[in-house]
């Protein structure tokens, strides 16, 4: 028996989870979140301890009105008390770069699109022209010290274009490396990817690419069911650090039926009831979507939320 598991692939230790939650999670959303509302949804992640959580965008409030207190809800983040946690934001170009100087924030990160449909209908951009109106974008954070991730969206299809050659994610991967870029996110944006996929985009981007694995993170979408499977066969070929959102919140609005992010008590359960250590406790992460969702009129996506609710609703222990 022993060596017929010997075989078996091997997972990391350890997985950073990063919270996209109150940022891509809650810019899908349609009602009106107040801000105040989003604060203690942020705190609350941070004492559950995650180590990164993607705050907000810098973004214009005309394209995403959720997100038009990105300034209030930084200027709280810094007032948090001393943790670990690193908060991000999403900055689209100069303009919202120079929004985040003037809010105090250490790390951002910039996004295209592996599909020149889906880029063109995202930021009105090709991608070359995209990569170009970054540059000086990371230009000015690697001059200032701050800290940015790339992420790269439709890795997997596109909901315009349909097939997308992993190739092109090779080539945008590599653009926004040599730009600056110190870690990049590979987005499943509408949710179609399977195991047999993230295991030769990231073969290709690992193997004749050349990037190394501590330099890559996943980030899909569940809207086929896929999600979980994805993200373990991610673990199998080495990452370890994985995107989700506290309780399934997102999308896209710009991509037509993409249903919402991973959730982050989804993927926490599986990764501890493997045995892989994230420094997160998933309970707290329980409360803090709890405290939101009433905000959002709906309830949450996330599996292991839903199931811990009902427990709770019947009076028994929640299996944590």
């Amino acid at each position: 028996m022993i060596e017929q598991l010997s075989g078996l692939p091997v997972f990391p230790m350890s997985v950073r989870v990063v919270e996209v939650g109150p940022r891509d999670g809650l810019q899908n959303e349609h009602m009106p979140i107040p801000t105040e509302q989003k604060i203690r949804f942020i705190r609350l992640l941070a004492e559950a301890g995650l180590e990164v959580i993607e705050a907000t965008s810098f973004v214009s409030p005309r394209a995403i009105p959720q997100l038009s207190d990105a300034s209030a809800v930084m200027a709280a983040c810094k007032a948090v008390p001393k943790t670990q946690t690193r908060y991000t934001v999403l900055v689209p170009n100069m303009k919202g770069m120079e929004r985040a100087l003037l809010a105090g924030v250490r790390s951002i990160a910039v996004f295209t699109a592996a599909s020149e449909s889906f880029t063109r209908h995202n930021i009105r951009a090709t991608i070359a022209e995209s990569l170009e109106n970054f540059r000086p974008v990371v230009a000015l954070a690697k001059r200032e010290g701050i800290a940015v991730r790339g992420y790269i969206s439709t890795v997997f299809g596109c909901p315009y274009e349909g097939a997308v050659d992993p190739y092109a994610v090779l080539a945008v991967a590599h653009a926004l490396l040599e730009m600056g870029a110190e870690e990049l996110s590979l987005g499943d944006t509408i949710g179609v990817a399977t195991p047999k996929q993230v295991r030769e985009v990231l073969a290709l981007l690992v193997g004749e690419g050349a990037i190394p694995l501590d330099r890559l993170a996943v980030h899909f979408h569940d809207t086929r069911g896929t999600a979980l499977a994805n993200v373990l066969m991610a673990l199998q070929m080495g990452i370890h650090i994985v995107d989700a959102s506290a309780g399934g919140f997102g999308g896209c609005p710009y991509a037509p039926g993409a249903a919402g992010n991973l959730a982050t008590e989804d993927v926490l359960y599986m990764l501890h009831g493997m045995g892989i250590q994230t420094g997160v406790d998933l309970e707290n992460v329980v409360a803090a979507t709890r405290t939101i969702a009433p905000y959002l009129g709906h309830m949450p996506t996330s599996k292991y939320f839903q199931a811990h609710e009902a427990s709770l609703l019947l009076g028994e222990e929640p299996h944590a």
